[in-house]
């Protein structure tokens, strides 16, 4: 941006979308962005639903992957509407102006040759990164689902992930990525989510665990997974589309993006060994089931980092995170007393503060350009984990005076395919 125009350099310092002549679109940026693009919407629809409906009863297999695709649909017309613009429009250091929205924004004039691009991806349309940034929007909220599996009214769960979409993913990624967001003025590292995602997902799931309470025989009877081949074949699709995930939060097509896919199969592969020799050590036994949490968690803490560590640093950052979330998901667990079903806090929750902390400690200059501080990573993961925590109880709450958060006991025990939806596996 050393040429920028004065226009120019009052977007970038404004935060406001620019007419840009087509002419200075990169078309090799704009390519992989829109590939990136794809991966990630891969890592919702198929990816999680198959990785959640594996692990779910089979009762509950139709019921939990129609939850993840409703999800997707309603987050993408919110988006539309105002999401997007209380995220990445300027406004103040807690929110984006609602009063831009996407429609009037994004823009595309082929006659005359412009086309709006967004300070934050200069160098591509506005309208791939407000795909891009779509496609977060979309698995956050998806990842909640896994914590409340088995027991949430249908109804209940779009009223809950609407008003959550609106009222807190969009402000944190607001305060986290926008220009003006008060984390990002305090130097918050968060290269691709782990704080505005995997945070933010992780501790609303484990206060819906606590709110809806347990699954019906839970502790008393062992509630097994359907069909663990769905959650392995889940966790390969969120494997693969987290290169799109962490390599295309560099917004280019550059070296920065390489290095970050490189560093995310580091950290993946270091975790999943890590679980998996965790739980050898632990249970003598070493599952498919702990191989695919191991590489999900090692997938969560590296996000954060991805674009700011050395290849050392990542599978440093794996070890850490596949220990971590493998006594998240057991130990931690039973102390907290939570039903978290598919252990959103376990993995997301514990991997993604993981992750923030472990950035703030290895940052590399020469690699992201910025020093890292704990201390102000420590700030991000606290003020996600209050205002995320306060605000899903407070929505939660409302949803459950409205219309009722919880199925009936005779619905829980016919499973959710059959009780919401009239459907099932045969």
């Amino acid at each position: 941006m050393a040429a920028a125009s004065g226009a120019a350099a009052s977007a970038v310092a404004t935060g406001v979308p620019l007419l840009t002549p087509v002419a200075q679109i990169s078309a090799g940026d704009t390519a992989w962005m829109i590939s990136a693009t794809a991966l990630v919407l891969l890592m919702t629809i198929p990816g999680l639903a198959l990785f959640y409906a594996g692990m779910v009863r089979k009762k509950n297999v139709l019921g939990t992957m129609a939850q993840v695709l409703a999800v997707c649909a309603l987050v993408s017309l919110l988006w539309f509407g105002w999401g997007y613009s209380l995220a990445f429009m300027p406004g103040s250091p807690w929110l984006g102006s609602g009063i831009a929205t996407f429609l009037s924004t994004v823009q595309f004039h082929k006659m005359a040759g412009l086309v709006t691009t967004h300070p934050l991806a200069p160098t591509i349309p506005e309208s791939v990164y407000v795909m891009f940034q779509l496609s977060f929007a979309i698995i956050t909220p998806a990842l909640i689902v896994g914590a409340f599996a088995e027991r949430m009214r249908f109804a209940a769960l779009l009223w809950f992930m609407g008003l959550w979409s609106i009222l807190v993913y969009s402000p944190v990624a607001h305060w986290v990525w926008a220009s003006d967001g008060w984390l990002a003025q305090r130097g918050a590292l968060d290269f691709a989510g782990g704080t505005v995602v995997h945070i933010n997902a992780g501790i609303a799931g484990l206060v819906a665990a606590f709110m809806l309470g347990k699954r019906k025989g839970y502790g008393q009877v062992a509630l097994m997974p359907s069909n663990l081949a769905y959650t392995a074949i889940g966790a390969s699709l969120l494997w693969v589309g987290w290169m799109g995930f962490n390599g295309g939060s560099a917004g280019a097509a550059d070296g920065r993006a390489g290095m970050a896919m490189l560093v995310t199969q580091l950290g993946a592969a270091a975790a999943a060994l890590a679980w998996m020799l965790a739980e050898w050590i632990v249970r003598r036994t070493p599952t498919l089931l702990g191989l695919c949490s191991g590489a999900v968690a090692g997938l969560v803490a590296i996000t954060p980092a991805s674009g700011f560590v050395s290849p050392s640093s990542a599978v440093l950052i794996g070890v850490a995170a596949g220990v971590g979330c493998y006594w998240g998901a057991t130990g931690l667990k039973r102390l907290l007393g939570a039903d978290d079903s598919l252990d959103v806090f376990g993995v997301h929750g514990v991997g993604g503060i993981i992750g923030a902390l472990m950035t703030g400690w290895l940052a590399d200059p020469e690699i992201g350009g910025v020093e890292g501080s704990v201390l102000t990573q420590g700030l991000a993961v606290l003020a996600t984990l209050v205002y995320s925590g306060l605000a899903s109880a407070l929505i939660l709450k409302l949803v459950d005076w409205v219309i009722g958060l919880r199925i009936t006991e005779k619905q829980e025990s016919d499973g959710l395919d059959l009780s919401q939806h009239g459907e099932r596996v045969e």
